[in-house]
């Protein structure tokens, strides 16, 4: 797949995401929305749908891994922000196909299109600190 389809389905599944976690709507239900009511051509929809489900069926999972690098609870982030460092967790410890610095920068990438001017910040922090605690992980083993 080209990196633009990726992107794209990056982009999309954020807003399913986010509409998730505001409505907890049925996930085939959303991807199916998606798939009427957006412009999904040039979209890898493989990718977007493993994301969607995905993040979603592993969000408990995704939100424990995420807290010890949180400056605040997920309870009172940003949906935003919170969709975007989901989306970023599952493909950091579920895409082992994709690259960690990739995987940081579309979500920097995702939260300037989405988010607060700060969001980029946060989330690149919040990444960074996983990421350095992996490789640390990775050279004790």
């Amino acid at each position: 797949m080209k990196p633009a389809e990726r992107r794209r389905a990056r982009q999309f599944a954020v807003q399913a995401i986010y509409q998730w976690q505001m409505t907890h709507a049925n996930v085939a239900m959303i991807i199916d929305q998606f798939l009427v009511d957006q412009d999904l051509s040039k979209t890898d929809l493989d990718y977007f749908r493993d994301l969607v489900s995905g993040v979603i069926q592993s969000c408990d999972e995704l939100d424990q891994t995420l807290a010890p690098y949180l400056a605040r609870k997920m309870t009172e982030m940003d949906q935003v922000d919170k969709a975007i460092l989901r989306l970023a967790m599952y493909e950091l410890t579920k895409r082992k196909d994709v690259p960690f610095k990739v995987v940081i920068n579309e979500a920097i990438e995702l939260a300037k299109d989405f988010a607060t001017d700060e969001s980029h910040k946060y989330v690149n922090g919040v990444l960074d600190k996983y990421a350095v605690s992996q490789k640390m992980r990775q050279s004790e083993q």
